[in-house]
């Protein structure tokens, strides 16, 4: 796991206590200029290498701070070319862009005389905006955990404005967490992303322990919620909106998928020594051609984002992850390993060799999960001659209630808030 599995980012609010307030806001103007700049120049051709220093004496901003923002925007690049996962970044950005800052260059946290964490922002060179952060009891009080003892260690922030109102987001590094070896567990997790759900399958030397299926179909009805709002938005000449909806589509998605991630992970601490396995869809997107309204659809799934997301949280659980390589893993029985694509349609699979029946994504979690153990020579790839029943459980509010379900079509009605056991 990188190091970025194991950052904390905390979300304060700004308690402005000097009078440029406005002072702020136009950093965080100029930091939009930056970034737009920087893409530009990129899709000028303009070598990497030489965009930020050909940006920092004209930006009005502290140098590190520049340098941290042109970093972001080629980074916005860099992931379009590997994911495409929000498609490629544009140089018209309307609005704010958030001020990203290292701590002790850019922006300086303390503990005051009366328990407050006071912040001190370099909105532009020599010109500092401060106050005291508000915000959640956890968040303030980790935060002060961090500049308080050597766990823990304050890294970059961004300042932006939400609603109107300015927000500080601090990454918070702890320095002492490990995450365990993968080769020192006992239980992979085979996870298989799909457009409307992902599938969980534990597998130890035993055997299949437990599966489970998650439905997230809110994050594909949102995707296309918002196509059709943009497509009305440009046909009415309200090109100015695009990227307020834009906005608004992906935190709607990423907070879908902060929450059905954790969710992968507090299921998984339930086995012993678990490892989280992935599929390796970066080369996904080159192999799709399924129609100009499917390839619209698959392209904007953003896979990436909820392996990321879920890689970070387990590592903070000391739960190490893994990438295989996908090949069949959805056209492959579990049972007898007939690879055949006539096996799948739509959410049923049905071997054509062995007549084995299960739910399709379910399946392929199992794959994945015999593939992963597989990498390892000194592990015994169990026999698999049953599965489990398919246990399928549906995001709704909060909370989390799963049910037994069966492989055929029956609808099990509703169960307690936040989360609804149906069928296949």
């Amino acid at each position: 796991m990188d190091d970025k599995a194991l950052v904390k980012t905390l979300d304060f609010q700004l308690d402005i206590r000097s009078d440029n307030e406005g002072l702020l806001y136009d950093a965080t103007l100029e930091s939009r200029r930056v970034y737009n700049e920087t893409i530009r120049l990129s899709n000028q051709g303009v070598d990497w290498h030489a965009i930020s220093p050909r940006l920092e004496d004209g930006a009005n901003l502290v140098k590190n701070t520049t340098q941290r923002i042109v970093a972001k925007a080629l980074g916005a690049i860099e992931n379009y070319y590997e994911y495409d996962d929000f498609g490629r970044p544009s140089h018209t950005k309307d609005g704010t862009y958030p001020l990203r800052a290292n701590y002790e260059e850019g922006y300086t946290l303390s503990l005051t005389d009366d328990g407050d964490v006071a912040f001190r922002i370099s909105a532009k060179p020599y010109n500092h905006v401060k106050g005291v952060l508000e915000g959640s009891d956890d968040h303030l009080n980790l935060l002060k955990t961090a500049l308080a003892s050597d766990e823990w260690k304050v890294t970059t922030s961004e300042t932006l404005w939400r609603d109107g109102d300015p927000e500080l987001h601090v990454n918070i590094r702890n320095t002492e967490q490990t995450v365990r070896d993968k080769q020192d567990s006992q239980t992979v997790v085979g996870v298989d992303v799909n457009e409307d759900n992902v599938a969980l399958t534990a597998l130890s030397e035993d055997g299949v322990e437990d599966s489970l299926v998650i439905d997230f179909p809110e994050i594909k009805f949102e995707r296309h919620r918002y196509f059709t709002i943009r497509k009305r938005v440009q046909k009415a000449g309200k090109s100015s909106m695009h990227n307020t909806l834009k906005g608004r589509e992906e935190r709607v998605v990423r907070d879908r998928l902060h929450k059905v991630s954790r969710h992968v992970v507090e299921w998984s601490q339930q086995f012993e020594k678990p490892c989280i396995v992935f599929e390796d869809l970066k080369e996904m997107r080159d192999h799709i051609d399924y129609g100009t309204r499917m390839n619209r659809r698959l392209h904007h799934l953003p896979f990436r984002v909820l392996q990321f997301y879920t890689s970070y949280k387990a590592a903070f659980e000391e739960i190490p992850t893994d990438w295989i390589n996908p090949e069949y893993t959805s056209q492959r029985c579990p049972i007898c390993g007939h690879t055949e694509r006539a096996n799948r349609n739509k959410k049923r699979f049905k071997c054509r060799s062995c007549s084995h029946q299960d739910h399709s994504d379910r399946g392929a979690s199992v794959n994945i999960a015999v593939k992963s153990l597989e990498k390892y020579q000194d592990w015994n790839v169990p026999a698999l001659n049953s599965l489990p029943q398919v246990r399928k459980v549906r995001r709704r509010a909060s909370g989390a209630v799963d049910a037994p379900t069966v492989t055929h079509p029956t609808v099990r009605g509703n169960l307690a808030n936040g989360w609804r056991g149906v069928s296949d």
